[in-house]
């Protein structure tokens, strides 16, 4: 008898149909069942709006979830980065794999990185992004510089943004490192922003496998995906964000890496940063850690971050919306 096909809710995008085939031969491998990918439209793919406009937290992710407490998928595949920070009680974030290059990068016009791009021109550099965060660690890091740097706000696929820099309207555009990769296109990278430069969204980089919780014996199926260095990571990142009360369009950075003696590592370290559209002004602070053995122990450490940025005025920078 051929078990019945466990049913994969995906967006239409071509980097969640990527990245969701990759998830769907990991299941098949770790279950032995067939996986067929069932296609969503989310809000967020069909709104021709800024994100930062209609709200970022959870565009992409209710129709799927919606699906999901339907019954109309088994389980769903998200960009981590997308998922609102409370998680609901009727359904489990069963696996996190490992993550990929969190980094953001520079897609640009006749191969050149940012600091060529800024030198070779006698007017400021146009970059488009639609992220606030972007932005904001652009523009700052083009004033401690002394680049002219001028970020510009767009929206799209990654066909269609890297096509602005192609056809020249644009110098540059900023992209994720992952979403190039898990679409065989990294090639086309002209600089990888280093996290000092460009602190990366929270969970950038990393997936969220989602089923119902009432469905016991998927979640252990999928739980054989989950990395749990990458799990303990993206939850004080996602900590600090929820701390901060701010959703996925907010100018919030932050990124959690662990510190190793050879092969031994031996602590955690989150980086949080927040800040004005312009980087005119920004919060960046760390902690250090030992590596967290539970989910509350990672919870904390965002939370003791948060605490401390919002001391220096963090809450007062997170109002501002790119439009």
């Amino acid at each position: 008898m051929t078990q019945k096909a466990l049913r994969l809710g995906t967006r239409r995008s071509m980097l969640a149909m990527a990245q969701s085939g990759q998830v769907a031969d990991a299941v098949r491998q770790v279950t032995g069942r067939p996986v067929e990918l069932v296609e969503i439209t989310t809000y967020g793919d069909t709104s021709r709006e800024h994100l930062a406009q209609i709200g970022g937290t959870g565009v992409f992710v209710t129709a799927l979830r919606d699906a999901l407490l339907s019954g109309e998928v088994d389980f769903a595949v998200h960009s981590l980065k997308d998922l609102p920070t409370a998680q609901p009680d009727d359904l489990v974030l069963a696996a996190v794999p490992v993550r990929e290059d969190p980094r953001d990068v520079l897609v640009a016009r006749d191969g050149l990185t940012l600091t060529e791009l800024a030198a070779a021109e006698g007017r400021p550099v146009r970059i488009g992004t639609g992220s606030p965060r972007r932005m904001s660690q652009l523009n700052a890091y083009a004033r401690s510089h002394g680049l002219a740097v001028e970020t510009v706000p767009i929206r799209g696929n990654i066909d269609t943004r890297i096509g602005f820099a192609h056809s020249g309207e644009l110098d540059a555009v900023v992209l994720a490192a992952a979403g190039l990769n898990r679409i065989g296109r990294i090639g086309e990278v002209t600089d990888f922003l280093p996290v000092d430069t460009m602190l990366p969204a929270p969970g950038q980089g990393a997936l969220a496998i989602e089923c119902t919780a009432a469905d016991a014996d998927l979640a252990a199926a999928l739980a054989e995906l989950d990395d749990p260095y990458t799990r303990v990571a993206v939850t004080a990142e996602r900590s600090l964000l929820a701390a901060l009360e701010a959703g996925c369009s907010a100018p919030v950075g932050a990124y959690a890496d662990l510190l190793a003696d050879g092969q031994v590592v031996h602590e955690m370290r989150l980086r949080g940063v927040v800040g004005t559209t312009d980087g005119s002004t920004l919060v960046q602070l760390s902690i250090t850690g030992p590596v967290p053995a539970s989910h509350d122990e990672a919870v904390a450490l965002g939370r003791e971050l948060a605490v401390e940025m919002l001391a220096k005025g963090a809450a007062g920078l997170m109002g501002e919306r790119a439009l």
